[in-house]
């Protein structure tokens, strides 16, 4: 028998620590801190620009390795085994990630960037920010995946299974994705950086964060590694970021000073193409009967992006002091709360998925 105090703590509403749920407070002041630090200190930042090999700044490459490691680190591709679980939520998962999203995202953008608020921006930075979303589309969530389905108590093993699978189709879809969006909106592309970015920022931390992994779950043990190690790496993560975002606006920061307006600009079509991703998987989800802790997950998986994966290609492609770079930082900026309000939606209207539903689920799965 459960006891009051056991109820509570299953029903009490999960939240993001202190540091995760102000999030975009942090952001803020990382942009304030970039650009002040770019006007006092202009000599320094001069000299970190210029730390360049084939179009990758070494700093910048270094802090998204670090963001990006642990993240791949995380990645338990055994559990591929496990996709038969919830066919359904999976093919939900890419339909929306691969069909949907990028293409979804490259219409909102032409239609804003090259039209709405061409007469604001004008047709060159229109291109700049229209290339920013497509990459930020084009590269799924996988971090805070587990963070979102965490809040609104979704399937762990669903979530780790399209994780992984995500993170399979982006070593190869990523980079055709991103060239053909890029050339029906007629901007250029040096398909050689873009393919050497794939390279640097997906398939060497893939490919090192499995041999990590392996290594580490031998020699030290699962329980080490999920409770301890990972844990360890958190802050680290965490520094990284901040660090990339001051130093992209210390680089960006006469510029941003004349476009602040232009934040806002970028911000409503992401936001669109948010809650229009969310509510597409979310309604489908409901569609197709499957039990709301697929449904919630599968919901915000389809509206997060892998913005380590898009700002590193992004500067690799157009530059530290790119619209395109921008873009994909306004969408570091507003993700945490909206992300926080479809996690809100989600639990508020868990009604519209039966128990019955979820316990056909177990059934299948008890069978399989």
């Amino acid at each position: 028998m459960e006891t009051a105090a056991n109820l509570t703590e299953a029903t009490a509403p999960r939240r993001l620590n202190v540091f995760d749920r102000y999030m975009p407070l942090w952001v803020t002041l990382c942009i304030l801190a970039g650009i002040a630090i770019g006007r006092v200190i202009p000599g320094l930042v001069g000299a970190l620009s210029r730390m360049e090999v084939s179009h990758v700044n070494l700093p910048i490459a270094v802090l998204i390795w670090l963001m990006v490691y642990p993240t791949m680190l995380r990645i338990d591709f055994t559990s591929l085994r496990g996709v038969r679980r919830h066919p359904k939520g999976i093919l939900l998962t890419l339909f929306v990630n691969w069909l949907v999203k990028p293409f979804s995202m490259a219409l909102l953008g032409w239609l804003f960037f090259k039209h709405v608020f061409a007469g604001i921006i004008g047709p060159a930075l229109g291109d700049q920010y229209l290339a920013g979303v497509i990459l930020l589309a084009a590269a799924p969530c996988t971090a805070m995946v587990f963070v979102w389905s965490y809040l609104t108590d979704g399937d762990p093993a669903y979530t780790l299974v399209q994780v992984a699978l995500n993170d399979l189709i982006m070593l190869f879809a990523f980079a055709p994705v991103v060239i053909a969006l890029l050339g029906v909106s007629n901007i250029t592309v040096p398909y050689d950086v873009l393919l050497y970015s794939v390279l640097l920022y997906i398939v060497v931390p893939l490919a090192a964060g499995a041999v990590s992994r392996k290594i580490l779950l031998r020699t030290r043990g699962s329980a080490w590694l999920e409770g301890t190690f990972l844990g360890r790496l958190k802050p680290l993560t965490i520094v990284a970021l901040l660090a990339t975002l001051v130093l992209i606006f210390a680089f960006q920061g006469g510029v941003i000073l004349g476009r602040l307006s232009h934040i806002v600009l970028i911000a409503i079509p992401l936001l669109i193409q948010v809650y229009f991703n969310a509510g597409l998987a979310y309604g489908l989800a409901r569609w197709l009967r499957l039990p709301h802790s697929v449904a919630a997950p599968a919901a915000l998986i389809g509206a997060s992006n892998f913005f380590e994966l898009a700002v590193a290609t992004a500067i690799s492609l157009f530059g530290l002091t790119s619209g395109a770079t921008l873009a994909i930082v306004v969408g570091v900026l507003i993700e945490v709360p909206v992300m926080l309000s479809v996690c809100s939606f989600c639990n508020r209207t868990r009604a519209w998925f039966p128990a019955a539903w979820a316990r056909r689920s177990r059934v299948a799965d008890s069978v399989q």
